[in-house]
């Protein structure tokens, strides 16, 4: 085990209690470990348990094993996996994704006999586990892995239609959709009663409005939606079939393997492959919960670091309103610092499946399904808050007391209603965002074939030919290179889309050798890869051509590079350029930055496209350097680089401005046409990007915008609001101001614009949260400080009275200081930004529209603060405290 304990504190010395003694320089007695069970563990050990009954037994009737075998498995995958699991708070048990498997097991060759195949695929893990290659298992492309669910998710729907409709389901899903009309015939009223009501409760029940909603919403909609449909058909006396739990005393365990040897082979195969990847992807899933989860800042320093808050800010307030208050000189007392979170370590898969691999032995040996990771459970324990792996070993605990005392209680229940659950979670399993997912990564071939493979032969197979699709479109994608060559104006493009290699080298050698001597040439460049081959094809015909008079200018990147390298400046380029291949904005700030006289060397404009080179330098023309042909790609790259040149273009002259880039004027004495600029980064989005995000624009054009979130930001150029965020087309709705201000509502101090826009996203759009974002160097908050008394009241001064809430906050004595996680405010500006983003919070709850939303539980409101100096973002916390955003490994 590797599980960590808290070293104890000493507790005072009883002098009636005699000392331990031990021998001298040998090491001091381990102190005894005491056993400790959060309170979160035990409440969310509840939410899982009440989520894993309904199911486990709905899973076990969907795969015609004895009902007493699912509650095996959930107690197993409780108890034994998540003892020796490597993954903390992962819950284990009958899955979804293992019912066709056994199913099709159960079938063939009896439940004595899939109990040993059980136990075998337990042993095939456990040395699986013990070689550590359970990270081979996440090298399987998630094309295959959501077909393969998917695949089984239609197996089961279509199985469990025939028991919600009255009737018993064929072994084959051909076989199903051919009785299917039959069985619609004969359909049984009571049946389909039952299973539209736990259809109808599972659909509804997460979607309950208001407060008494939210509190409603804490029991688990499965339990609800079978708890319901059985309380109807007992008080109705309908006549139904239901759960039958025989004797624990006559439960069948596992018998020694009967069947062909070859047949037994496939089948241990088949159960170890599903069961490990599931349980491993789950564990990564689960990975990922637990650090998005919304934790407690560690021990913050108190804010204190600015001195006396209030003579700054009154000063500065007085300044802007006209008066002159007398300043309080009194320092605030710092906050306490909040209860951190308990860390749950990062899952170690190679114990994980060690630890799946004990469970379905036991499971096996016992009579028990076979057992994985089961996403639901999951996400429900760690959303509960649970701390530690405690919580599901009491899961598994109260699985046993269930199986052993609520006997008459589950046999209450209609097997129609448990079979609409499953075929609920089936339905589930075939995700339209896996399906969009695949889509834009143009992988629906593979997730597709497998998908079909998977219902109308077996998991095995369709996995086997999800692989060998996949493997034959790597390679398609890695030899298929479209090289094509016209010309516009006079000027020849040669433009590569794909991996550049030797095999494409006589495609290049023709396209190349189209353009005459003499004549200018473009050669884009739009692939991840160039192998040397490609290469010296293309550095020797530059040769020659430019030799014979002609011109050649490369776009898309400098050719050998790949597309995760960062460009390295050349002994005679700018070494102040140190712009990422990651956005057309590289070449546009590179160009600036060559452009600005530094005193090295002369500066070179070439008239014909404009693209500034330093002497001596060979450069390309300023094309942009958009290096991903991956629509997903392009949302996280080409956009942002496209809001970064349209702030930076459209960022007005103000405080803002000239505190954001005070050097500017000495620097730059020879400024360059903005107009120019705006055009070639234009150009560059419509060259490069556009492509990729053309469909999705055109969809978000046909379906309307539904983004989730309202960010209200300021105006400042270095504030990239898709950058900092990941976002792309349709996903924040972005309202900009100076500093980040929203006025109150109201005739007198109300800004319409900002309102407008408020209830426009809460009303019209219906966000579901509004970020307020602050930031480092703020002009607005040092325009606050710095007003004097008597100046002129422009429009910027008579916007920045909607800041004078803040500056009154951060005056106010009897209120604690916004702060930093970790360290102090490194001045008065930055209290103030701190402080900002709190009083807007508070000016936003004012609105109509976010108060009704609020109350309603529809809306969430966050504060963040963005260090631009550090590329450090922070998000406001309980206790007015902002804590950092720290980057988590995201699995492709």
């Amino acid at each position: 085990m590797s599980a960590c304990v808290p070293t104890r504190p000493t507790e005072p010395t009883d002098p009636a209690t005699p000392e331990r003694l031990h021998q001298p320089h040998s090491p001091p007695p381990a102190p005894r470990r005491r056993f400790h069970l959060a309170g979160a563990d035990v409440s969310a050990s509840i939410a899982v348990f009440l989520i894993a009954l309904p199911l486990s037994l709905g899973i076990a009737l969907a795969t015609g094993a004895p009902l007493q075998a699912g509650l095996v498995a959930a107690a197993v995958g409780g108890l034994v996996a998540g003892r020796l699991g490597g993954s903390a708070l992962q819950v284990s048990g009958p899955a979804a994704g293992l019912t066709v498997v056994t199913a099709d097991l159960i079938h063939r060759y009896g439940w004595r006999t899939t109990c040993a195949i059980t136990v075998l695929a337990g042993l095939a893990q456990l040395g699986l586990g013990c070689l550590r290659v359970a990270r081979t298992a996440l090298a399987v492309s998630p094309a295959i892995v959501h077909g393969m669910l998917a695949g089984i998710g239609v197996t089961i729907a279509v199985a469990q239609l025939h028991i919600v409709l009255g009737g018993t389901p064929q072994s084959s899903v051909l076989a199903n959709l051919l009785a299917l009309p039959a069985q619609v015939a004969a359909v049984r009223p009571a049946a389909l009663v039952v299973s539209t009501l736990t259809l109808t409760l599972l659909l509804l029940w997460p979607r309950l409005p208001g407060r008494a909603g939210r509190l409603l919403r804490k029991v688990p909609a499965a339990l609800v939606a079978v708890s319901g449909a059985t309380a109807v058909a007992a008080l109705t006396g309908l006549n139904l079939p239901r759960v039958a739990l025989p004797s624990w005393s006559s439960h069948a365990l596992a018998g020694l393997p009967e069947g062909p040897a070859l047949g037994l082979v496939a089948a241990v195969l088949t159960i170890t492959l599903v069961c490990s990847v599931q349980s491993l992807l789950g564990a990564v899933a689960v990975d990922k919960l637990v650090a998005s989860r919304a934790t407690s800042p560690d021990e913050a320093q108190p804010a204190d670091g600015t001195g006396s808050r209030s003579t700054a800010a009154a000063k500065a307030s007085s300044a802007v309103t006209g008066s002159t208050s007398a300043a309080s000189t009194t320092t605030a007392p710092s906050p306490a610092t909040a209860p951190s979170t308990p860390r749950v370590a990062r899952s170690d898969l190679d114990r994980e499946l060690l630890g799946q691999g004990a469970a379905n032995i036991v499971s096996g040996a016992l009579g028990g399904l076979p057992i994985a990771g089961v996403a639901v459970r999951s996400s429900a324990n760690v959303r509960a808050g649970a701390v530690s792996r405690n919580s599901t070993m009491l899961h598994g605990v109260l699985v046993v007391v269930a199986a052993l005392l609520m006997v008459p209680i589950l046999e209450l229940i209609p097997l129609a209603a448990l079979a609409a659950l499953v075929m609920a979670v089936g339905i589930q399993m075939v995700s339209l965002h896996h399906i969009r997912t695949v889509t834009r990564h143009r992988e629906v071939l593979v997730y597709a074939v497998t998908t079909l493979g998977v219902v109308f032969l077996n998991v095995l197979q369709g996995v086997a030919l999800g692989i060998a699709v996949a493997v034959a479109t790597a390679l398609h994608r890695l030899a298929h290179t479209r090289i094509t060559h016209d010309e516009k104006e006079g000027v020849h493009h040669v433009r590569v889309r794909g991996q550049l290699t030797f095999l494409a080298v006589p495609r290049l050698s023709r396209a190349l050798h189209l353009v005459p001597h003499g004549a200018p040439a473009v050669v884009e460049l739009d692939g991840s890869f160039m192998d040397h081959a490609a290469y010296e094809t293309l550095q020797d015909w530059q040769k020659t051509h430019t030799a014979h008079g002609g011109t050649v200018e490369f776009g898309g990147r400098r050719p050998g590079l790949r597309i995760a390298e960062p460009v390295i400046p050349h002994a005679d380029e700018d070494a102040d350029c140190r712009c990422g291949p990651w956005t057309p904005w590289r070449n546009h700030q590179c160009d600036l930055t060559s452009l600005t006289p530094t005193g090295t060397g002369d500066v070179d404009r070439r008239p014909d496209t404009g693209t500034a080179t330093s002497t001596g330098t060979e450069t390309a023309t300023g094309t942009s350097t958009s290096t991903s042909t991956d629509p997903a790609a392009a949302e996280s790259t080409g956009l942002d680089s496209a809001d970064a040149q349209s702030a930076d273009v459209a960022y007005e002259d103000t405080d803002e401005g000239r505190n954001g880039h005070p050097d500017r004027k000495e620097t730059d004495p020879h400024p360059q046409p903005t107009t120019h600029q705006l055009v070639r980064g234009i150009s560059a989005f419509q060259r490069n990007t556009a492509p990729l995000v053309r469909d999705e624009l055109e969809r978000l054009a046909r379906e309307g915008q539904r983004p989730s979130q309202l960010f209200l930001t300021c105006a400042d150029s270095r504030l990239v609001t898709s950058m900092i965020t990941s976002s792309g087309p349709g996903d924040l709705f972005v309202v900009r101001n100076v500093g980040n201000l929203v006025p109150l509502p109201g005739e007198d101090s109300g800004d319409d614009s900002v309102a407008a826009a408020i209830e426009y996203a809460v009303d019209v759009l219906e966000v579901r949260s509004i970020t307020v974002c602050g930031h480092s160097g703020c002009g607005a908050m040092q325009a606050l400080l710095n007003a004097e008394p008597g100046e002129a009241h422009t429009p910027l001064r008579r916007w920045l009275r909607h800041g004078l809430p803040s500056l009154e906050r951060m005056a106010d004595d009897g209120r604690p200081w916004a702060r930093l996680a970790g360290r102090a405010a490194a001045d008065a500006v930055e209290q103030l930004c701190l402080t900002n983003v709190v009083q807007q919070l508070d000016h936003l709850r004012a609105h109509a529209s976010v108060d009704r939303a609020l109350r309603a539980g529809a809306l969430e409101l966050h504060g963040m603060y963005f260090h631009v100096g550090e590329a450090q973002a922070y998000l406001l916390t309980e206790g007015r405290v902002f804590d950092h955003v720290r980057p988590v490994d995201v699995p492709a």
